[in-house]
């Protein structure tokens, strides 16, 4: 086991597809990579290989303090407090420039420490781009209101920024959700102290060398690598944090949403799971709907909050999707991250391929019948042959809980009533689709079905301009679009009286 004595703040890596580059490994807290107070560090293992690949610099409770006050000090009394708004802009621009500048090594970092294929990395690196510009274009034009009252006063309404933020973010997408939460809380003026999944820390840190290299002052945006129970704790329960974001699972969510209670009652927004339906009806295009329902569910490997894990089929096309929807399992490319043919990569870690092989188990015992997959992918890393289960039941655990792969259930419906009644039968409420010719039908679904998303004839098709976020146990608040403006901006009335 390493020592922090014997991990350097930045080492050269050079990664299976030739790139060469230098990597951060410390904790990045007032413009600066430094050790951890503690003095500890953890392992760094490539999913596709399942070997150790380096080693991190650890962020403990102790260290959250530290980077609390450089972001409380940046935020009250440093240049960040001065800013102008247009100035804030321009540097979530030259943020996303420097982004697209170095897109093939941030993609082929995703891939190595996350094992998702390197085409699915460019697309993530892509988005994030789009994202920091579109908040960078919203941070001057966050304001208030006038509000009549009577002639003898004058109101208006400011949205002024937080302060210090709290942001955690997950391993399926580790810079997507770096730039979910930094572009709107950054726009609006905040000061952020983002924890890293310490399973996928490396983007996240050369992430913010490239804040470093746009000219953001000390402290306004710090980086932490670190263990939830530990790290991500400290942040949800610190007195001086006064927003926390989190994406993760809903388990952990309640946890989040009791320390910011007990604490300092923070205002929390929470994106968490899903167990999301993708109806197909019978008046689909069925070639189209096939490839839209495996894109749903097998895209990132299955990791996604909001993978249409539980497909309905109407009763009269249900053998002939089947049929065609094992084809089409069967016919993606899983493996080498690196290789440009890849469809789905590795899943994150052991822990991960082992909870989704045991739910594999946990179907077959339930009396589901696996009609393709079920299996490991090959002899090394943590690879997971597409899964498609069938004759399963709407009791079934597989059918009501989150796994998180590349696992999914095929169901028969009768008619409309029937797979509306299905398809909220969730104590989730992310997302869903609707597959039909029918504008009536998917009108009245997207209306109907208890959910933060609702794609028609198509799946994933999430855009930096519209809000995402769920229902029920999915979570609370939205993410993108303006409504994120919302999460990291508070309401300041102010009346003058004329007479």
């Amino acid at each position: 086991m390493s020592s922090a004595a014997s991990v350097p703040l930045s080492q050269k890596f050079k990664l299976p597809n030739g790139v060469e580059y230098e990597q951060p490994l410390g904790l990045f807290i007032n413009g600066d990579f430094v050790t951890g107070k503690e003095g500890k560090v953890f392992e760094v293992i490539n999913p596709a290989t399942a070997k150790v690949v380096g080693f991190v610099h650890e962020a403990t409770a102790a260290d959250v303090d530290i980077a609390v006050d450089a972001a409380e000090t940046a935020f009250y009394d440093g240049p960040w407090s001065k800013m102008s708004a247009a100035d804030r802009s321009k540097l979530l621009l030259k943020l996303a420039d420097l982004f697209e500048e170095n897109l093939t090594v941030l993609a082929s970092i995703e891939a190595f420490d996350n094992g998702k294929s390197i085409q699915l990395a460019r697309g993530d690196i892509t988005a994030c781009i789009g994202c920091l510009r579109y908040y960078g274009g919203w941070a001057d034009k966050i304001h208030g209101k006038v509000i009549e009252t009577s002639p003898e006063s004058f109101n208006y309404t400011k949205q002024e920024p937080i302060g210090v933020c709290g942001q955690i973010i997950p391993w399926n997408f580790p810079l997507l959700m770096w730039a979910w939460k930094i572009g709107p809380a950054i726009a609006c003026g905040n000061t952020v102290v983002l924890k890293t999944a310490e399973q996928t820390p490396l983007g996240g840190l050369y992430a913010a060398k490239l804040c470093k290299d746009a000219g953001f002052p000390p402290g306004v945006i710090n980086i932490i690598s670190g263990f939830g129970r530990t790290a991500g704790a400290a942040i949800a329960s610190h007195m001086k944090i006064h927003k926390v974001a989190f994406t993760g699972s809903t388990l952990v969510g309640r946890q989040i949403m009791k320390a910011a209670a007990e604490s300092n009652l923070k205002k929390v927004t929470l994106e968490l799971g899903g167990k999301s339906p993708n109806i197909v009806f019978e008046d689909a295009d069925i070639d189209r709907a096939v490839e839209w329902i495996n894109f749903g569910i097998y895209y990132n490997a299955g990791q996604c909050c909001c993978a249409g894990s539980r497909i309905y089929v109407q009763e009269s096309i249900y053998d002939k999707v089947i049929e065609a929807f094992k084809k089409r399992a069967e016919a993606n490319v899983v493996g080498n991250p690196f290789d440009e043919t890849t469809f789905q990569g590795a899943q994150v870690s052991e822990a991960q391929y082992n909870r989704i092989m045991s739910y594999v188990e946990i179907g077959k015992e339930e009396g589901a019948t696996v009609e393709t997959g079920g299996e490991r992918h090959g002899s090394e890393g943590y690879f997971i042959k597409p899964t498609v289960f069938s004759n399963v039941t709407e009791n079934m655990r597989i059918m009501q809980e989150e796994i998180f792969g590349p696992v999914c259930t095929i169901a028969k419906f009768k008619d409309l009533e029937d797979v509306i009644n299905k398809g909220n039968s969730t104590a989730y409420g992310l997302a869903s689709a609707v597959h039909t010719r029918s504008l009536g039908t998917a009108m009245e679904v997207a209306n109907r079905i208890r959910a933060g998303t609702v794609w028609v004839n198509c799946y994933n098709s999430i855009h930096w301009a519209l809000p995402f976020g769920g229902y029920g146990e999915s979570g609370i608040g939205r993410e993108l679009g303006k409504e994120a403006l919302r999460n990291y901006t508070q309401i300041k009335t102010v009346s003058i009286n004329l007479s």
